[in-house]
């Protein structure tokens, strides 16, 4: 088993056993039922990996952590960019919109959020107001100029669309990339804050 985790990753394999005594019963119940759990962006023990364990209802996100030993199966969001399932829902209209936009683009993209977990599980997240989860692998800079126009054509799609830049530093929101902002939130395992550059270690200063 890769012993590098990304945030956004769905991990197989973890058990209601294996959850602290105050989980609550839901998640109790999603483990239960089989369900991954989703990588979260924090700091976790060797040998640990942190993770969150997603309810039917979206204020049902529980925070904990699995031992890297349990893990079954990993699926990554760019695995399932090309994944699709058989619902008309408005997120899922917006991704056949986009696909062969963000295919061409050069990045490499996938799918987070409730769409990338329903494409990955089978089990039923999205909604008719969902919104569409993207996320950008970006080792290189994008340019301002091109995060504006992609944000221009994500906001004629069916619901809203968020994407995520993931740099070598962290997650930056595209929007505020194409917002006129100097400063933008930059956020990893060990903290959120405020940069001019999210690809450049030497312009982190608030």
């Amino acid at each position: 088993m890769v012993n590098t985790f990304l945030a956004h990753d769905l991990l197989w394999g973890m058990t209601p056993a294996q959850l602290p005594a105050d989980a609550p019963l839901w998640a109790i119940q999603s483990l239960g039922s089989g369900q991954p759990v989703v990588v979260r962006r924090a700091l976790s023990a060797p040998g640990q990996v942190a993770v969150g364990v997603r309810g039917p209802l979206r204020e049902q996100r529980y925070a904990t952590v699995m031992s890297v030993d349990s893990i079954q199966r990993r699926v990554t969001p760019e695995e399932i960019c090309h994944a699709s399932i058989d619902r008309d829902l408005p997120a899922l209209r917006a991704l056949s919109q986009l696909r062969a936009m963000l295919d061409a683009s050069g990045w490499i993209w996938g799918i987070s959020g409730s769409a990338g977990f329903e494409l990955a599980s089978g089990v039923e997240a999205l909604h008719e107001r969902s919104d569409l989860d993207l996320i950008l692998r970006t080792p290189q800079p994008l340019d301002r100029e091109q995060a504006r126009e992609w944000v221009r054509i994500f906001d004629t799609c069916a619901c809203q669309v968020d994407m995520q830049l993931q740099t070598p530093l962290g997650a930056v929101a595209l929007r505020e990339w194409a917002s006129p902002a100097r400063r933008v939130l930059l956020k990893n395992a060990r903290e959120a804050c405020l940069v001019i550059d999210p690809w450049n270690p030497q312009e982190q200063a608030a």
